[in-house]
Formats: C-alpha cells, structure tokens, sequence
C-alpha cells in the first residue's frame, strides 16, 4: 500500500511543476519580413543577421528591445549595404524609430512550449503566469473541498475520483487549440490534484501504527522529489510540450487499478461506525504481513459504542488546543 501510493506521490510532479518545461521561454526576437532573403543575398550567419538587425543585439544580453521590438524599416528596399544595412536606409542608427513585433517572433528552440505556440512573450508575458496561477488557485480550493471529500465520503473514494478527473483533464489538455481552455483545463487539474496527492498523504499514515507514520509522510513526500527528477528526464528527452502532456498524464490511467488493490482506511471506516469492515481489512493486513492480531484489538469496538459515527467539519481544525497549535503552526509556515 505504502509503495504504490508513492508512486501516485511521484507522478504529481508535472502538475506542481510542469510550467518549468510547458512555459519554457527560449531566446526570441521579432521576426521582420525581408530579413531572411536580405541575409541570403548577404551572405550573412545568424549572428551577424541579429547583429545587422535586431535593436541592441550584442550589447549586455538580450533585452526587452531585443526581443519585443523590432526596426521601423523595409528590408525589401533595394541597393541596402549588407556591412552597414541600417546606416545605408536612414544614416543615424539611432535615429531609426523602434515598433512592436506585429508579425510574430523567432523562436531559438528546437521543440515547442505554450510560449512558443501562443506567442506568450512580452506584451503578452503575464498569460504564463496565468497558466501557473490557475493552478495555484485549483490547489487552494481542492485542498478545502476536496480534503472534507476525504473525510465525508472515505480516502480511496476521493483517491479514485480524483485520480480519474486529473487523467481525463490531463489528456484534454493535449488536444484543446485555444489558451483559453488550457487555463480552464489547468485549474481543473490543481482543482483536484492536490486534494488527490493529500488524500494519498492521508491514506499512506492511517494504514501504519503511529510511530511509523512520520518515516512514512516523508517518504511519500521524498517520492515526490525523486518524481522532479524523473520529470525532468522525460522532459530532456521530449521536448514538444503537448507530447510531454500527454506522456506523463498516461501512466497515471494505471492508478485507477487502486480500486481492486488498495484498501480503505481503517481508521476511517472505525470513525465511520463501520467496525466489521475495518476488521477484515486489519485482518487481511495482518495476514499478509504475517502479523497475528494484538490481543487487545477487539477493544476498539467500544470506541463505536462510545462516540458513534463522527461528521467531519472545518471546526475540527480549532475545536482542541493540540489541533488549534497544529493548525496555526502550519498556517505560518505555509
């Protein structure tokens, strides 16, 4: 149980992280008609064509000029000197008035990223944060509703769900032409992919005995970092965004088969009144681990009698001062 949902854990990384390589921004500049034959007929390498043509190329690394602006001149004139271009169209370099790229920009990359593909650069640089912050908004609201899911409905309940709307969304994002829908499609994930990774978090320290669960929170969480470095692997070695997508969303369809080999929660399903359940997972536990049962076990049947089935609520968090030091500590560190 520990093992496979750290391999959910591992595979959340792309939807943490993925702006990294989806939004990777390469070197660009304006793309200007005319300069590609002027630097045939020339004879020009590239560097001397961004040196000829593009404002303050060479000076102290690329700028906003150098990407976002473009000369206000037709490279199409003819008699245009190829060792001094812009000195033989208006004689004061200077002097040449600066406009925006109207007809797109050149991107020095070989693969393709959401920058690449709807020209998310200058003017328009603030929709990659969009993108990211989308995610960050889902992450917010999911680990709110998602986490009462959790606790109203059962952890492997939420776990299933969630799992299977981040796969339908992660393929969606595959194939939908507009940013608009990628957005939207990307807040849907973080709607129910942190809620899923702590859902996983939840599960993977109820089925230990309490001095396990430390070890087993921070292995779940080092999977998670093993997951970045996977990640970035897979991103070396794809780097066309949309592939990318699509090759780290698929292997998590293999995690709807947690429906047949991941039990429920015994500690839920005790906080639920549902004794006989928990049992029979307890026991199979047990017999798998080759465990006899603690000949105290059958006490926690009084717990039942005693508290009953218990309804979560977001008071919980404050209701005791242990849980409200708890909060509040977690509160300021994130």
């Amino acid at each position: 149980t520990f093992f496979v949902l750290c391999l959910l854990s591992a595979a959340f990384t792309p939807v943490y992280v993925g702006v990294v390589f989806f939004g990777f921004i390469p070197e660009h500049h304006c793309f200007s008609p005319g300069v590609a034959e002027l630097s045939q007929r020339c004879g020009w390498s590239l560097e001397e064509q961004l040196n000829h043509t593009v404002p303050e190329w060479g000076g102290h690394g690329a700028g906003f000029s150098s990407r976002c602006r473009r000369y206000e001149v037709d490279w199409n004139t003819t008699g245009i000197s190829c060792t001094n271009p812009l000195g033989s169209l208006v004689g004061n370099r200077s002097a040449i008035p600066l406009g925006p790229c109207r007809d797109g920009w050149v991107y020095n990359t070989p693969g393709t990223s959401l920058v690449t593909e709807f020209n998310l650069v200058c003017e328009d640089s603030w929709k990659l944060d969009l993108f990211q912050s989308s995610v960050n908004a889902g992450f917010f609201i999911g680990s709110i509703n998602i986490g009462y899911i959790a606790d109203r409905f059962g952890r492997k309940f939420c776990l299933l769900n969630t799992i299977l709307a981040n796969v339908v969304c992660g393929i969606l994002l595959v194939f939908v032409p507009t940013y608009l829908w990628i957005v939207i499609l990307r807040f849907l994930q973080g709607l129910v992919s942190k809620g899923c990774w702590t859902a996983g978090y939840i599960l993977v320290t109820e089925v230990v005995g309490p001095k396990y669960r430390r070890t087993v929170g921070i292995l779940y969480q080092t999977a998670f970092s093993i997951g970045l470095l996977i990640f970035d692997a897979i991103a070396y070695a794809i780097p066309h965004w949309r592939w990318l997508q699509l090759t780290v969303t698929l292997p998590s369809c293999f995690f709807l088969l947690y429906y047949w080999c991941l039990p429920e929660s015994p500690r839920w399903l005790i906080s639920q009144g549902k004794n006989n359940k928990a049992m029979k997972i307890v026991s199979y536990i047990a017999k798998k681990n080759r465990k006899k049962m603690p000949s105290h076990f059958e006490d926690i049947k009084f717990e039942e009698e005693d508290g009953g089935k218990q309804s979560p609520s977001l008071v919980d968090l404050v209701r005791t001062p242990q849980m409200r030091k708890n909060t509040f500590i977690l509160m300021y560190n994130w």
